[in-house]
């Protein structure tokens, strides 16, 4: 499948010889909950045309992962987002984003963050200003909900979006 031309950049529907691309991304991330490497192919298979890769010279620098919920199909809930080191501060976070949104028709969208994570608090909100959504937030999951040490989940809720592409 041809993907969106974004400079030297291709963002496209990932397909499973995106998912070690994808798997190193949310590694070297440092960030990310590190999933196995087998639940990245599995989500390139399976929820691919959920989510979308950012490729440069066939190389994955980006990546979201999204699923429908299933008692909210009209609800996207983004699992991963990630972009390499070197491309960060580049848009394109946004344009997979953007991407993902409008192939899928979503109403809202749905992302936990930890309260320290500036970058994507500032990035959903600034997603929901350029779509004219409304955005909510709350807690989701408290620190003492996991086994490990984790810090708490905040849910952010976006939407409902009115149309399927965002302004420019």
């Amino acid at each position: 499948m041809s993907g969106k031309t974004f400079g030297q950049a291709v963002v496209d529907v990932p397909s499973t010889s995106d998912g070690a691309g994808m798997w190193r991304l949310a590694r070297d991330s440092r960030t990310l909950d590190l999933n196995s490497s087998y639940s990245y192919l599995l989500w390139c298979r399976d929820f691919a045309g959920t989510s979308a890769v950012v490729r440069v010279d066939g190389e994955v620098i980006g990546f979201v992962n999204g699923y429908l919920r299933p008692n909210q199909p009209d609800t996207l809930v983004i699992w991963q987002i990630a972009v390499s080191g070197e491309h960060r501060g580049r848009g394109f976070a946004t344009t997979l984003l953007d991407n993902v949104i409008r192939r899928t028709g979503a109403r809202h969208l749905e992302a936990t963050v930890t309260s320290d994570n500036d970058a994507s608090i500032a990035m959903f909100r600034a997603l929901a200003a350029r779509w004219g959504a409304g955005l909510t937030g709350k807690q989701l999951f408290s620190a003492d909900q996991f086994p490990d040490e984790h810090a708490p989940e905040f849910l952010f809720r976006i939407g409902p979006f009115v149309s399927v592409s965002a302004p420019s």
